[in-house]
Order: structure tokens, then C-alpha cells, then sequence
């Protein structure tokens, strides 16, 4: 007997209203046209803001935008780290315009597109040279290098200042050392390019390679042996070397600027200069012979000034960095982090370096160039440098507040000022020099020191006059007791 199966009900899906039916892709997304409309919007947004990012070094995004929110949300330090980070990844912003022929500039028969440099500090291992040229510096210092490897001060070591514009540091030369930093600067030549004697190491036209050597902290203090070492070490790869024995950082480094201790550090790394010359013409190897800068703080007495320039004067030192960063702390400093301990610089160092630069201007005769650092934050402020002698200048703080538009923003406004006054960069230096300057041949006589050392020298001898005097007049009065005495017995 057959069963069968009962038959169940087919179910029904639910009977779906027209009011509740399921959103067709044109409902639920907009038309093509207007999608690609909104793509093309974005894109062209994205790229004009990259296009004002990487092409306009002075554009506001980096000035109003960028820069404050760093400053703003990073410590100091950090912050730094990571600018350097940026310009040496090669997606940092650059200045893509020539520079205005008023501000040409020559320097040891050199001639520069533009007198604006970096200060050393910034780039202290090497690590961003070609991101810092593209921002349109004249001329880059990276440093200070020590010949060991050293980690610098504890941190907390850098102080933002922003209400008096300035900063104090406190870093104490942390470096990567010799072997590292000079590894850096070797990548940058092209395997395929062989430099010659007349090419920059900089590797571009118009622009110059500056490397500033330190000391280590655990070397002796009076000891040039660091110095000679970074000479030796960094000459074929640079085409300024700077002597820095000014940082108030490093225990003992300012001592070196004491007049004796200075003659013996600069006959030194001159001798090792002209050895590392020497060497490569007897090899064959292409000859670049560098430049020898001192780098001098703010803070030194007149005469203390007057023996720097006599200890230059009588050396092959091919000219002097004024200046340091300054431990004064001017009265009308107002942010709270004025009390740290450190160089400062800045707005209010601006006073100290130039009273420096003008002493030491009067002290060197016109051979001797003269580059300031201090406080430059605009054109009106390097045109007053240019005015004091200063052949070139150096940024630093207002590159950090400024961000990587400062350099573009002092050069543009330097033109202005210049072609104001119907006159070039070099003409205004030339003039100050000329006006301001020792007189060749004056402060030295026959080649045997300084007026200084000759008026100190002819004080000692009429103190050895008046003493011989003072002797022969007691002599002389005993002489004349004695003969009195014998008349009276008699």
C-alpha cells in the first residue's frame, strides 16, 4: 500500500512593497559623472597642495602650517630630528628659483650665488647636505664632527624660546664621529664622475660645503689632536673646514681661544692642512686645497678680541665665523625656559655677534673675511651685517622657526633692499671693508707681533728702567751717607 507524502505549502518570500524595494545602484550611489567629478577635484586639491609642498619652499603651508604644528606637538628636539629626517629622504620641499644677480658673492676667489649659508648645528651628522642645498643655501656647515662617536648631554637638551625668538641648546657635540659622517659624504659622489681640483665638494655651481670640526669630550682640553684628526680626515671632502672652540657646551673648549693656546691650535691644523694637500698632488689624486675658518663665541672682552685677530693675522687661517651661540642672558628675555642652562641664540644674540664681528672687523686687515651668525632673521638683518663687514652670513634659529622657506624669504627681501639702493651684495661689502678694516701692515712691526704685545713689552721695560733708577738713586744716597760719615770722623 502505497503512502503518500503530504504535500506542505511552498512558501513565499514576503511580499516586498515598491516603497520598501531594494535601493538600485543609481539610488544608492551618485551619478558617474558626478563621481569622477569629485575624483578629479581631489586629485587636482592633492596635487596643487604637493605641488606648493615640494616646488614652493616659501610656500604658507610650510611657514603657517607645517612648521607650527611640529613645533607645536613635538619636544624640540624631536622635532629636529625629524626636519633632518625629512630633508634627507629627498621628499623635502626646495626652492626651485634663481637667485637674483644682486646678490652674487665671492669668497677666496670663489663665487657664490648667494652670501646666505646654514650655521652649523642643524645637520650635525651629515646626513641631509643635498635636502639643505635645495632649500637655496649659499653654503652648508655640518657639524660639529668629533672623531669618536658620543652621545652629547642628557636629554632634555634644547629649549624653544618662542616668545623672545630665540633657543638655548645645551647638546654638548653629540656625534656619529669621523668614520660614519665621512662614509655619508662619500655616497654623495657619483661613481662615474671624477672631481678635479676645481669642483666644489658641495658637487654643485655657486655653492660651497662646509664642515665644522669638534672636539671629544674625554680629550685633553689643551690638546689640538681632535682638530688635526677632523683636518686630515674631512679636507678631500669638504670645501671649508671650521675650527669651533667657541660652543659653551663642551668643558674647557673655550680655553682655546686663550692667545697662546690658540697660535699652537691653528699652526697645527694649518701644518695638517698643507700635509693633506701635499699628499694628494704627490699621489696625482686631484688637489682641492680647503679653506680654514675659526669659529669664535660672542662673549669675549675687547682685548681678548684684539689677541684673536693678532694670533689670525699671524697664521695661514683663511678667515673667522662670528659667532657662537652666547651664555649671557640679556634682561628683557621673558619666556619661562630663559633660566636653562646653554648656548643661546637667536633674536638676542643678534647685539652680542654683531659688537663682536664689528671689534674683530677693526682688528683684521681686508684680506681676512669676516662671515656673521647671530640672530639673522631677515634681509634688513643681513644687509646690517654685510654693513658691519661681514662678507657672508649663517642662519640657524629663524631656519628652525621659519621653516624651509626662511632662507628664500632673507634672500628676496636682501635683493629688494639691495636693488632699493641701486646696489649689489658685494659692493656693500667691499665698501665696508675697505672702510672698517686694519690697515695692511698695521699692528705689526717688522714682522714681530702686535702693537698690543709692543706697548706690553715697552711698559715691562720702563717698570725694568724705573726699578734700575730707584736702585742706582739708593745706591747713590748710601754713597753719599758713607762719604759724610768719613768728613764727620775726620
Amino acid at each position: 500500500m502505497l503512502r503518500l507524502k503530504p504535500r506542505l505549502p511552498r512558501l513565499q518570500p514576503p511580499h516586498r512593497h515598491a516603497s520598501t524595494s531594494s535601493v538600485t545602484p543609481s539610488a544608492r550611489s551618485p551619478p558617474s559623472s558626478l563621481r569622477t567629478g569629485l575624483y578629479a577635484s581631489a586629485l587636482l586639491l592633492s596635487t596643487g597642495v604637493f605641488a606648493a609642498y615640494y616646488f614652493d619652499s616659501r610656500a604658507a603651508l610650510h611657514r603657517y602650517v607645517v612648521t607650527p604644528v611640529l613645533r607645536h606637538t613635538l619636544d624640540p628636539e624631536t622635532a629636529h630630528r625629524l626636519a633632518v629626517r625629512v630633508l634627507a629622504s629627498g621628499w623635502a620641499p626646495r626652492d626651485t628659483r634663481p637667485d637674483d644677480e644682486v646678490l652674487r658673492t665671492e669668497l677666496w676667489g670663489e663665487e657664490l650665488a648667494n652670501p646666505v649659508g646654514l650655521a652649523a648645528g642643524f645637520d650635525k651628522h651629515g646626513e641631509a647636505v643635498d635636502g639643505l642645498f635645495d632649500l637655496g643655501f649659499g653654503w652648508v656647515e655640518i657639524g660639529s664632527i668629533t672623531p669618536k662617536p658620543q652621545p652629547g648631554n642628557p636629554r632634555p637638551r634644547m629649549f624653544h624660546l618662542a616668545s623672545d625668538d630665540a633657543v638655548i641648546n645645551r647638546y654638548g657635540f653629540p656625534s656619529d664621529g669621523h668614520t660614519l659622517v665621512l662614509a655619508r659624504l662619500r655616497a654623495r659622489i657619483s661613481p662615474f664622475i671624477q672631481p678635479d681640483a676645481a669642483s666644489h665638494a658641495s658637487l654643485r655651481p655657486g655653492a660651497l660645503l662646509a664642515v665644522n670640526l669638534g672636539k671629544n669630550k674625554t680629550s685633553p682640553a689643551d690638546s689640538a689632536a681632535d682638530f688635526v684628526a677632523g683636518v686630515h680626515a674631512f679636507a678631500p671632502y669638504a670645501d671649508v673646514l671650521v675650527v669651533n672652540v667657541s660652543s659653551p657646551n663642551t668643558p674647557g673648549l673655550r680655553s682655546l681661544q686663550g692667545r697662546e693656546q690658540l697660535q699652537t691650535l691653528l699652526d697645527s691644523v694649518t701644518r695638517a692642512r698643507d700635509e693633506v694637500v701635499a699628499s694628494a698632488s704627490a699621489s696625482g689624486e686631484p688637489v682641492r686645497r680647503p679653506r680654514l675658518l675659526l669659529k669664535i663665541a660672542p662673549d669675549l672682552e675687547e682685548a681678548e678680541v684684539a689677541d684673536i685677530a693678532a694670533v689670525v693675522r699671524n697664521s695661514a687661517v683663511d678667515g673667522v665665523i662670528v659667532s657662537n651661540t652666547t651664555v649671557r642672558r640679556p634682561d628683557n628675555l621673558i619666556d619661562p625656559n630663559k633660566a636653562e642652562a646653554g648656548g643661546l641664540s637667536g633674536a638676542p644674540l643678534k647685539p652680542y655677534a654683531l659688537a663682536t664681528l664689528r671689534a674683530l672687523r677693526r682688528a683684521l686687515p681686508a684680506r681676512v673675511p669676516v662671515v656673521g651668525c647671530g640672530g639673522i632673521a631677515s634681509g634688513a638683518d643681513a644687509l646690517e651685517f654685510a654693513r658691519a663687514g661681514a662678507a657672508a652670513v649663517q642662519v640657524y634659529t629663524s631656519f628652525g622657526y621659519d621653516g624651509p622657506g626662511a632662507v628664500r624669504r632673507i634672500k628676496d627681501e636682501l635683493a629688494a633692499a639691495l636693488r632699493r639702493e641701486g646696489t649689489t651684495w658685494d659692493a656693500v661689502v667691499r665698501e665696508a671693508v675697505e672702510r672698517l678694516s686694519l690697515p695692511e701692515g698695521e699692528g705689526k712691526v717688522e714682522g714681530k707681533g702686535t702693537i698690543r704685545q709692543l706697548t706690553e713689552e715697552a711698559e715691562e721695560l720702563m717698570r725694568l728702567v724705573d726699578g734700575l733708577a730707584a736702585q742706582a738713586s739708593r745706591v747713590s744716597i748710601s754713597a753719599m751717607g758713607i762719604q759724610l760719615g768719613n768728613l764727620l770722623v775726620s
